[in-house]
């Protein structure tokens, strides 16, 4: 059985990272966990590696043994890159070793592992010194992802940005590891998801979330899930 719990970060970190995470595994078995995308890069610790998850444009299938404790800093969507000077489309679709694009944090975090420091507040430790060097990332994208989750179209985004679609499409490769469509895609399956956990029946969900009906909704959680919607929350 899978334990998984959600927290709220450092107050330094709020609008920044909506949360952290722990999930547990107990008992004898493996569990196998099935990550979908939302927009958002994480920093992991998986007990053994300090890891970054850059944004999913599919379904991640992470196996994790018996006993295993794996903690995590959620990053909002735009937010990361800057912090780890990294485009997000070098990391889009993987999982990459933090000392990989930071090694000075990643020995610093890991120094303080070894000596017993919690995990989270390791994790969280990498961000806010992230944040002194780099400053606060800018909130532009941070911006864009609210007009596209609210369902703003691409040219009218880029318009209320002061820039051009193709300005936007590079910029937003930069910022989210993929083109403004693909974000609004993304975070319109995140909405219907969360909707979807709440009970919320799929007619509903298809309409509250922006998808032309239920039929469409249920392409795009097979497509970016890789499952139905029904298997994917009782998942």
């Amino acid at each position: 059985m899978r334990e998984y719990r959600e927290y709220p970060p450092p107050p330094a970190l709020r609008g920044l990272a909506p949360c952290a995470w722990r999930a547990t595994v107990r008992g004898g078995s493996q569990h196998v966990q099935r990550v979908v995308p939302d927009g958002c890069m994480d920093l992991i610790w998986t007990g053994t590696e300090l890891m970054v998850a850059g944004p999913d444009t599919g379904a991640f299938l992470i196996p994790q043994a018996p006993g295993s404790v794996v903690t995590g800093l959620r990053f909002a969507p735009g937010v990361a890159p800057t912090l780890l000077r990294t485009p997000a489309s070098a990391v889009r679709d993987q999982r990459m070793p933090l000392a990989e694009l930071d090694r000075a944090s990643a020995q610093l975090a890991l120094a303080q592992l070894e000596q017993g420091m919690p995990s989270d507040q390791v994790l969280a430790g990498v961000a806010l010194r992230a944040v002194r060097e780099t400053g606060a990332p800018e909130h532009g994208p941070r911006r864009a992802a609210a007009m596209l989750r609210a369902g703003t179209g691409v040219a009218s985004t880029a318009a209320a940005l002061g820039c051009g679609t193709r300005t936007l499409h590079r910029w937003s490769k930069t910022s989210f590891g993929y083109g403004p469509a693909t974000l609004r895609r993304v975070l319109r399956f995140r909405d219907a998801l969360e909707l979807a956990r709440r009970g919320v029946p799929g007619a509903e969900v298809a309409a509250r979330a922006g998808y032309a009906d239920q039929a469409h909704l249920s392409r795009e959680v097979r497509a970016l899930a890789g499952v139905p919607l029904r298997e994917l929350l009782t998942g």
